[in-house]
């Protein structure tokens, strides 16, 4: 007979919007497998209403250490502001608990580094766990939904699997509207708390999907400005890239962009496949277009066509996968190398954008002011009040 597992008992920190509305869903969408036990919001009246929701005995807090002291959760999904993640996963991490952390997961290299160090100390400190199942770990990985749409697995598989022909051309685009008042939140728009613009508080979601798709790059050029907004960081980038298979592309991210839209094209020897969506994908939200030279009735096209099965992009479909590793003890989707490298590459946009010289992977080391603060200590971007982060 199989031997039966207790569920595994999760907290979260900070039930702002993306909580209520994506993580509670989730937790919810995987309740055979997974228990919220406590909750965190500095937020009294905030709290309460979120305990109200969650139902069942959600006990309440009003601070982190306490609560993973007194709870001991297996798991811990925090959604507070940027700013506060690196030492909230830290500590976490420390408890002993697995920890998915929304984007970004850190407002530098140097915080992920940090990180990554606390996995490594932690880890070897930690065994067992609620539910008797954590032979590795504990491990820290970032919310990047979109890779877990039954269409973006898909998809990946094809092109891993060369059935779309050598990556050639690729666009990734996000061009979003914000407006004045969205910046009236205190946090928004600066580097000690949000880490920067569009570029690591939205278009961060595309980028991640992109290199997901086509693999590790190889040389970026880029350019940003603050062409709207009375912000510390910017509110477009653009930049051209190169992948190591050779493969270029184009990446726009804008909140300046009336007619909104999420995209990203890659145009492959014998085959397109483009997917155009907002906040969340379907399988219809994918077409593959196949080259001239190809049978569009053929067994290849045939393959390329979207599975029966239609799993959204969503929290629910990546934390389905981040249980499947915790069950296993291994690191989890969104971690480690695989997570640095989308840091990277926004660090690297960064420094490329604002020093307007071409930067490649690796180059942003412990002695470089990229890797401290993606403003990079750039007269023209750095705080004012403050260059030395």
């Amino acid at each position: 007979m199989p031997v039966e597992t207790a569920p595994v008992r999760a907290a979260v920190i900070g039930v702002g919007a993306i909580v209520t509305d994506s993580h509670l869903p989730a937790l919810r969408a995987h309740a055979d497998r997974v228990r919220l036990v406590a909750a965190v919001d500095v937020d009294e009246g905030r709290l309460a209403a979120f305990r109200d929701q969650a139902g069942g005995q959600v006990a309440g807090y009003r601070d982190a250490a306490r609560m993973l002291a007194a709870e001991r959760p297996d798991l811990v999904l925090i959604g507070t502001p940027p700013s506060l993640h690196t030492a909230q996963v830290c500590a976490a991490l420390e408890a002993g608990a697995w920890v998915l952390c929304e984007k970004p997961l850190c407002l530098s290299l140097a915080e992920y580094d940090e990180i990554a160090a606390a996995e490594q100390r932690y880890g070897e400190e930690h065994t067992g766990g609620g539910g008797g199942r954590r032979a590795g770990g504990p491990y820290a990985a970032v919310v990047f939904q979109h890779r877990y749409g039954s269409g973006a697995v898909h998809a990946r598989e094809l092109l891993t699997a060369g059935e779309l022909g050598r990556p050639l051309v690729a666009h990734c685009q996000t061009t979003w509207y914000r407006d004045a008042a969205y910046y009236g939140v205190p946090w928004r728009g600066r580097w000690s708390t949000e880490g920067g613009g569009p570029t690591v508080g939205h278009g961060i979601h595309q980028m991640d999907l992109l290199l997901h798709l086509l693999g590790d790059w190889s040389e970026i050029r880029a350019m940003a400005g603050r062409l709207v907004h009375d912000v510390e960081s910017e509110d477009v980038s653009t930049a051209l890239v190169q992948f190591a298979s050779g493969a270029m592309a184009t990446v726009v991210n804008s909140l300046l962009s009336p007619d909104e839209v999420s995209r990203i094209r890659i145009d492959c020897a014998d085959a397109t496949v483009e997917l155009t969506h907002l906040y969340g994908h379907r399988n219809d939200d994918w077409a593959y277009t196949p080259a001239p030279h190809v049978d569009d009735g053929g067994p290849r096209a045939v393959r390329w066509r979207t599975p029966a099965a239609d799993v959204p992009s969503s929290h629910a479909a990546q934390l389905g996968h981040f249980l499947d590793a915790w069950e296993k003890g291994a690191r989890p989707p969104g971690s480690g190398h695989d997570a640095r490298r989308t840091l990277e590459f926004t660090a690297a946009l960064y420094k490329s954008a604002f020093t307007g010289r071409p930067v490649r992977p690796g180059e942003i080391t412990p002695g470089d002011p990229y890797y401290r603060a993606m403003h990079g200590n750039h007269p023209d971007w750095a705080p004012k009040e403050r260059t030395d982060q």
